[in-house]
């Protein structure tokens, strides 16, 4: 992925952007995913103390329903069952846990008194009274289970999703990241020496040619001066010469 980025200054800051936005968003999914793990596992506790409560609660009911039937007959049992004229009414509500929409079941007409049953008290026995209030017990175990296992269940998705969120963060797209970044960094510091070089090497050549016109110059000053030195000598000498000529002789 580095070397498919192209390496200039404006890429580096979109990278660095990223990356900044990238590890804070990595940071609130820990978060998130530690806080859900530590609701998951108390409703975690909650889910076996229901499971435990709903096995205990089914076995009581089996037990009651049977000895029902066997004192009173199948008969009996059904009828007082068909008797039963308010059914239990269940509604559903939701609630939030760390962001994730959980059901919140509420129920009602679940446990009756003996007249609201529908049979009559004088027909039937005590064996099939407890048999019904042990299957109203029942009955509510089966919907506070209903709710904390779909609570148990929605979270556990949730949490395995933000984990993989957090693993394709911390594993995937921040390294790709820190590459390219890398990467940008390094060919910027290399266009940096070349450009440091280049105008090094410019300079170095123009205080050489500088330097050879200068020296240039300095020659064509010497030779100037030199060829004034020879013209004022000559020009002594032959006026020497002149006034020699010119005395008269002794004799």
């Amino acid at each position: 992925m580095a070397k498919d980025v192209k390496p200039t200054r404006k890429n580096l800051m979109e990278i660095e952007d990223r990356i900044e936005l990238s590890e804070r968003g990595h940071g609130t999914l820990e978060k998130k995913r530690d806080g859900l793990i530590m609701e998951f596992m108390d409703i975690l506790d909650k889910a076996q103390d229901v499971r435990g409560d709903l096995a205990d609660d089914y076995e009581d009911a089996q037990k009651k329903i049977n000895m029902a039937r066997a004192m009173e007959g199948d008969v009996a049992v059904r009828g007082a069952a068909a008797a039963l004229q308010e059914h239990p009414e269940i509604t559903t509500e939701s609630k939030n846990i760390m962001g994730v929409v959980v059901p919140q079941i509420e129920s009602s007409r679940v446990s009756k008194s003996l007249d609201q049953r529908g049979y009559g008290i004088m027909g039937t026995s005590a064996r099939i009274d407890e048999a019904a209030e042990a299957y109203e017990d029942l009955l509510e175990s089966i919907i506070l289970a209903a709710e904390v296992e779909t609570a148990m269940k929605k979270m556990l998705r949730e949490i395995e999703t933000t984990k993989r969120r957090v693993n394709a963060l911390e594993f995937t797209i921040l390294p790709d990241l820190y590459e390219g970044q890398e990467y940008i960094e390094q060919k910027l510091e290399e266009k940096e020496r070349e450009e440091t070089f280049r105008l090094k090497k410019i300079k170095d050549k123009k205080e050489q040619e500088e330097k050879e016109a200068q020296q240039a110059k300095d020659d064509v000053e010497e030779t100037r001066e030199a060829a004034t030195g020879d013209t004022a000598g000559t020009e002594s000498e032959e006026m020497g010469q002149s006034t020699a000529g010119s005395v008269p002789g002794g004799d």
